[in-house]
């Protein structure tokens, strides 16, 4: 591996021109590709084998044409102080806004609130219900923007009037001021790691170039392959994130070798070798950890992480070849690393071989901490562990469920329209149940369907049962069900486990709950049962891919504990701020509620694989002075010479650019960002920087121990870059240690 990285990089340096070209050319044909793209259509949201999915496959059959899966939106109306909705000029008022919705594009019905007697018991409060052909992920920006000003004309009559439902659901930020203030704390590390503008914007450089092939490929396939805008953000978050950091490994190590004194084209060839192999590795593991969300049977997951997996392959791509190629045109701008790196680097300059520097290296931080470690290992092992247990601890807590308009800002107006339904019809109104009453196997489905709606109505927790509406052939029916608590609570949950245990398995017929609130319920399930097998399939595949690395079986097993270890308490730490509320106020969070269903398996998946990036850049090198003769303890300390300060910079960088999501007024992707930094705070500053030096000192030599029969199995894909060294030998001069004898 390292040998070929190694031409390759060589190569890439040589040809700087034709290679600059091949990127430039794929990134300006992904662009043009993705700006002629015909517009993506609905986006289909399904769950393949839940009883809400069913139901719904059920809907479509039985009641052709009534989109059961369509986009709905409620306008809610508010009479002023002394009024009420009844009042003959808000009646004319309401009836212009149904007039004008229903006129509108996509839209299959709209309801007359006085008609439908949606109107609350006091009459101040009155809802429009408008339902469209599309889902709410697909529907199109002009319908969404029909219904949000077709109430302008009511409010300016002093009506309070706000909308809601899912055909409002918000499409993932693209880019803000969060984000932009990640990219530029990012350059200012790389500015502060690399000590100059060049090198810094080689890594901005290429990341960006690789998240623009990625994102515009996902374009042009959008309508093709039913992709969404979400896919896009997350291509876009992780790409940015490991572009960046792959390319940071690669610029480190070609200064470090031309500190040893070898010219550019050997220290490109030698970077690539074995900061390359080791990037490689890592890319690897993220790309396993991406592409195995398909195992979840999900698929908008599916897509999600299969386009993210082809962006970190991407960026991979970019590192070994484009970044040795830039170098090349970058010349003695990019500096050794240290002056005294420098001054020897122009003292050989030309060389094949290393000179020895005449002074002895200073010690650095990373120097000291890793002696630190080493000389107290059990009690840092000790305070990291019980430390990153105590923050874990909220996750025993853990409730999960899907954001709704509850969960908005109260700024927005979904949160408003919310608040009104609940003050004029109770907080269940928001989340709806529609009970399916699948008769046609039964004797009288009339009867069945009463049998249905007598006994929801016994039930807790139940305020509304609206009786049965049949379809045409009279062998399906449709009952709404009005919980008495909001969508998100565990008691309407628990009803609906009450409707599927208690009354169907009494009905004469089929009966099963589908409606918003009963997919988001499904949903989390499916996800919950989905999280240990996913877990075993991607700890299992990266813990047989870091046993070939690292020829061990203690160190990879060493980092998958760590893992979990780090996601645990990052899990923790979004109980405490989304569910529980602590430090709420500070990062902008206005409403706690249950962490979102795809929170636990989505950070597994994303910080398993950035996790063992920064494993696989610590522990190589560390393993790599191993192999080359260095005492246990020593390699530790070496390893954490030439990347402590690297790995540090790449953790801060990637907190950055996770961190700008944050600020996002969205609840969901401001969940997604802070779990994420916090998840990469832990597992570099804690687990890498701390644990894995104590595990490692005080297990030694056994460390590094493996079976003969399973190391003479396994490939040797030389990530050290042994056959560097073993070349560098064979070139040698074979004259230069040579004594002249007579003859």
């Amino acid at each position: 591996m390292a040998t070929f990285l190694y031409r390759l990089g060589r190569l890439a340096f040589r040809r700087r021109h034709f290679v600059a070209l091949m990127w430039v050319a794929l990134l300006t044909l992904a662009g043009v590709g993705a700006v002629n793209a015909p517009t993506a259509g609905s986006t289909s949201f399904s769950i393949p084998g839940t009883e809400a999915q069913k139901a719904f496959d059920l809907l479509e059959q039985r009641f052709p044409g009534a989109s059961a899966d369509g986009a709905t939106g409620r306008m809610v109306f508010k009479a002023p102080e002394g009024e009420k909705m009844t009042d003959a000029a808000n009646k004319a008022t309401v009836a212009k806004t149904v007039r004008e919705l229903s006129d509108g594009s996509e839209v299959v019905s709209v309801t007359d609130p006085f008609t439908t007697h949606a109107v609350s018991k006091d009459g101040t409060v009155a809802y429009l219900s408008v339902k469209y052909d599309a889902p709410a992920v697909g529907l199109k920006d002009a319908t969404r923007d029909a219904l949000e000003t077709a109430g302008d004309d009511a409010r300016a009559s002093g009506l309070t009037v706000d909308v809601g439902g899912d055909a409002l659901q918000a499409q993932p930020d693209a880019g803000g001021v969060g984000e932009a203030i990640g990219l530029a704390i990012a350059a200012v590390v790389l500015v502060i790691t690399l000590g100059s503008m060049i090198a810094a914007g080689l890594p901005l450089l290429t990341a960006i170039i690789g998240v623009g092939i990625g994102v515009s490929t996902i374009t042009v396939l959008a309508k093709t392959l039913d992709l969404g805008d979400t896919t896009s953000t997350l291509a876009a978050m992780i790409g940015l994130a490991v572009g960046i950091d792959y390319a940071l490994f690669i610029v480190s190590r070609y200064r470090a070798e031309l500190a040893e004194g070898r010219d550019r084209e050997e220290a490109v060839g030698r970077a690539t070798g074995t900061a390359g192999s080791a990037v490689v590795f890592a890319g690897l593991t993220v790309v396993i950890a991406l592409a195995g969300l398909s195992v979840v049977n999900v698929p908008m997951l599916t897509k999600m992480g299969l386009a993210a997996a082809g962006t970190v392959v991407i960026a991979v791509l970019i590192a070994l070849t484009m970044i040795p190629a830039l170098l090349g045109y970058a010349g003695r701008k990019v500096r050794p690393a240290g002056e005294k790196g420098k001054k020897s680097a122009e003292k050989a300059a030309g060389s094949m071989q290393p000179v020895k520097p005449a002074q002895p290296v200073k010690p650095n931080m990373g120097t000291r901490w890793a002696s630190f470690v080493i000389r107290r290992p059990a009690a840092v092992l000790l305070l990291g562990v019980l430390g990153l247990g105590a923050v874990a601890l909220p996750v025993s807590h853990l409730q999960l469920g899907l954001p709704d308009d509850g969960s908005q800002p109260t700024s927005t107006t979904q949160r408003r329209a919310y608040d009104l339904l609940s003050e004029g019809f109770g907080p269940g109104f928001n989340g709806p149940l529609m009970i399916v009453v699948d008769a046609k196997n039964s004797g009288d489905p009339k009867a069945a369907a009463d049998s249905v709606t007598d006994g929801i109505k016994g039930l807790k927790d139940v305020v509304t049962v609206t009786p049965a509406t049949f379809n045409k052939a009279g062998d399906t029916a449709t009952i709404t069900v009005v919980p008495g608590s909001k969508p998100s609570s565990t008691q309407t949950e628990d009803l609906v486990y009450a409707i599927r245990d208690d009354v169907a398995s009494k009905a004469d017929a089929d009966v099963l709950v589908t409606g918003t609130t009963a997919l988001n319920i499904d949903f989390s399930q499916k996800l919950s049962d989905a999280l240990i097998p996913y877990l075993a399939l991607v700890v299992g595949l990266a813990f047989l891919l870091l046993i070939v690395v690292f020829r061990s079986i203690l160190v990879p097993l060493k980092a998958a504990l760590g893992f979990l270890l780090s996601v645990l308490a990052a899990l923790g730490a979004v109980v405490a701020v989304f569910q529980w509320g602590w430090l709420g106020g500070l990062l902008g969070v206005e409403e706690t509620g249950p962490i979102m269903s795809m929170m636990p398996i989505f950070m597994v998946g994303v910080v398993f694989g950035l996790a063992m990036d920064y494993e696989v850049f610590l522990v190589t090198r560390m393993r790599e002075a191993y192999v080359h003769g260095e005492s246990p303890s020593q390699a530790v300390v070496t390893g954490f010479k030439h990347s402590a300060r690297v790995v540090v910079a790449a953790a801060v960088i990637m907190m950055a650019v996770f961190g700008g999501f944050i600020s996002s007024g969205e609840s969901m992707i401001k969940m997604i960002g802070f779990g994420l930094a916090v998840a990469v705070f832990f597992d570099a500053f804690v687990v890498r920087m701390a644990i894995v030096p104590a595990v490692l000192a005080l297990l030694g030599h056994r460390a590094w121990w493996l079976p003969k029969w399973l190391d003479r199995a396994l490939p040797n894909v030389d990530v050290e870059g042994e056959g560097l060294r073993t070349r560098a030998e064979k070139d040698a001069d074979p004259d230069e240690d040579r004594e002249l004898v007579r003859v």
